[in-house]
């Protein structure tokens, strides 16, 4: 039953609701909220006089402090005296003081004949509305805040970037970054326009720096800067007018990639010429990065939800839209990322298990067999038509010849590098991912002449994962975000962040942006050692439209095969002959002259790790910490007897730090592992003779 409301109960609900309402303004509001305003603000009203009189006579000492500075040349008298210079230019700094006395004088002059003119015109009043006005600047001057010129603060305001590419202002952050002395400036070979959305300026440094350590350095200078280290892009300038001391930076007005992602323009080509470099992203600045893919080969690196399959698609896509390409498409994700390909591919398969592994090496067999029937071919051929030993665009669109210029993707190519089943090779006992691998660096090596490109994606660019020969080989590389500095390392070169490449320095929220290094000559130039790229986004629906096309058009050309035209492709090897020999006409011949098999223990191992890098003209040392580290679970100390006993004794030399410094650690000589080897292998012959 409800009940009738009093006029208490009413007065309680009105105040409840004035107290809590958004509508009511806070000051009507019966709570101690306020009354706390009201008692504050009043405070503040009779604050406020003693807080004006302290900001003008604090003004007053920061106008006396800076009028001071300039009246006693002090900007002037400072540079030369760090120069070594004061008493050359003190008649100079002496006369100009003097000058600037005789100006405060002057000012000050008409300054008092100003207010006797308005105090005769305007009486009284004249002058206190001046006084009240200069009393307002000089309040507004010495106002309590951090960064304030004249007064030393505790905590300072944030350094901002306020400028646009003042050469001082770079000369200061050089020396301040310490890649100047105090008595070094820079040379400005073009002055600093608008490149995109930021500056751009190209110096030469004095004759004792180098470029290269301007780069090294970036983040220092960054920091001098006051920007991200993302923002700021420095190359050294090389080829046709450049030098090594001459350096061209890019300074952004904001982080480059902060904003949405480009689709990639081949979404919207009706066709593409494999021969033409794919367009792949986009650098800070904007421009457009073409990359070049026949002739070479690719590696991407990066742990997992980076962007690696769009990279990896990307590079793909300007094949798949020429019909003249044949693909071979090995997914093991075994995820849908690659489904669509099997609609124009020759050879396909998405899966992780060990057949899917014997089929690859199938395809690999099969590729090596065809390299070397085509440069049978290509020696009978006449100087106009294949005037060297590679694939021409001529030849390549030959169906007589039979030479198209053929793509293998491997996704997650640490699946089968890792394969632990075994098979037997000429005699001997090696693991399916051993095998893998040697096919893979026989490819590398000889196949891009021939129009064979491989493009190879994982998650775990390290040295147990993908071989050292095989790294080595592989002409174009991208590394999207990774872990650490050795990750980056093993994607794109040793020692490449001590040049200033380093991809773990990506932020996690950068997707698809990393460092490549191109095999080969880029719209960016080709005397590029590295650059970063955001890649042109590629979903899964722009990725189906243009697999749809590439089939349409290998349809009209009458150029579906093998998989895509759903014929069975060739029994590839199972794992059912896992123990049995391959077949001598499809073998190849052993990768490199420094194979384990034979030595003993570690030796067998060492090799096993360095492989083509242990020959001429590879490392001539090898630290014993990346030994140990790279053979797992071995003793320092034992390692250490056993290789001197082999005649391999530790020395000292000096290494690149990651930090790019330069550390003294023991190690190895890579000419007395050598030689350890030879010896080795000919103690092995005379006793099996």
């Amino acid at each position: 039953m409800s009940q009738r409301m009093t006029p208490e109960g009413l007065g309680a609900r009105l105040t409840k609701w004035r107290s809590r309402s958004a509508v009511v303004p806070l000051p009507l509001r019966p709570t101690t909220r306020a009354r706390r305003l009201l008692r504050d603000g009043t405070a503040e009203i009779l604050r406020s006089p003693a807080r004006f009189l302290g900001a003008v006579l604090r003004g007053l000492v920061t106008a006396y402090r800076s009028w001071r500075r300039w009246v006693r040349v002090r900007d002037y008298a400072d540079a030369a005296r760090d120069a070594g210079k004061f008493a050359d230019k003190f008649t100079e700094i002496r006369a100009l003081s003097f000058f600037r006395w005789k100006v405060t004088l002057g000012v000050i002059a008409g300054a008092g004949l100003a207010l006797a003119v308005l105090h005769a015109v305007h009486g009284p009043s004249g002058p206190w509305c001046v006084g009240a006005v200069g009393a307002v600047a000089l309040a507004a001057l010495g106002r309590r805040g951090g960064g304030l010129p004249g007064r030393r603060t505790v905590l300072a305001g944030p350094r901002i970037l306020r400028w646009s590419l003042d050469p001082q202002v770079l000369v200061d952050a050089f020396r301040d970054a310490k890649l100047l002395g105090n008595d070094e400036t820079l040379r400005l070979v073009e002055r600093a326009t608008r490149a995109g959305e930021g500056w751009t300026i190209t110096v030469d440094l004095p004759a004792t720096r180098k470029a290269a350590d301007v780069v090294k350095n970036r983040e220092a200078l960054a920091s001098a800067l006051a920007v991200d280290e993302v923002q700021l892009i420095v190359n050294r300038v090389r080829g046709r007018g450049g030098h090594a001391g001459r350096v061209a930076l890019w300074v952004a007005d904001r982080d480059p990639y902060s904003t949405p992602p480009t689709r990639t323009p081949l979404v919207d080509a009706e066709q593409w010429d494999v021969w033409r470099p794919v367009p792949f992203g986009r650098d800070p600045q904007g421009s457009r990065v073409d990359l070049p893919l026949v002739w070479t080969s690719l590696l991407i690196g990066a742990i997992p939800r980076q962007g690696k399959t769009f990279a990896a698609r990307l590079a793909v896509a300007g094949a798949v839209l020429d019909p003249h390409a044949r693909l071979y498409v090995a997914d093991f994700k075994a995820g849908k990322d690659w489904d669509a390909a099997g609609q124009v591919a020759h050879r396909f398969l998405a899966g992780d298990d060990t057949d899917d592994v014997f089929a690859l090496l199938g395809w690999l067999i099969e590729l090596i067999s065809e390299v070397q029937g085509r440069y049978r071919r290509m020696r009978t051929l006449d100087d106009t038509t294949c005037p060297e030993s590679k694939l021409t665009p001529a030849i390549s669109r030959d169906d007589a010849l039979n030479m198209p210029v053929t793509v293998l993707v491997v996704d997650e190519v640490q699946v089968p590098l890792e394969n632990r089943t075994s098979i037997t090779v000429e005699g001997r006992k090696l693991t399916t991912g051993e095998y893998v691998g040697e096919l893979l660096t026989w490819l590398a090596k000889k196949g891009p002449a021939a129009g064979i490109v491989l493009i190879l994606a994982t998650q775990r660019p390290d040295s147990r994962t993908i071989p050292s020969g095989l790294r080595a080989v592989l002409g174009s590389r991208f590394a999207l975000r990774v872990m650490d500095w050795r990750d980056s390392n093993m994607v794109l070169g040793e020692q490449m962040n001590t040049r200033g490449y380093d991809s773990s320095r990506l932020l996690a929220a950068h997707k698809g942006v990393g460092i490549l290094r191109p095999d080969g000559e880029i719209s960016q130039g080709g005397e590029v050692l590295a650059l970063t790229v955001r890649t042109y986004y590629l979903p899964n629906e722009d990725w189906r439209t243009i697999c749809a096309r590439g089939r349409q058009l290998r349809g009209h050309a009458g150029r579906l095969t093998g998989y895509a035209a759903g014929h069975d492709p060739d029994p590839p090897l199972s794992a059912a002959c896992a123990e049995a020999a391959v077949p001598e006409a499809r073998k190849p011949a052993r990768v490199g002259e420094w194979t384990p098999e034979g030595l003993p223990e570690p030796l067998a191992s060492v090799v096993a790790h360095l492989g083509d890098e242990l020959g001429e003209g590879g490392r001539e040392f090898v630290p014993t910490a990346e030994l140990v580290a790279a053979l797992g679970d071995v003793d320092p100390k034992r390692f250490a007897r056993t290789l001197a006993e082999l005649g391999c004794r530790p020395v000292r030399d000096r290494v690149a730090d990651p930090k790019g410094g330069v550390r003294q650690v023991r190690g190895y000589l890579a000419a007395e592992l050598r030689t350890a080897v030879r010896q080795s292998r000919t103690d092995g012959s005379a006793r099996r003779r």
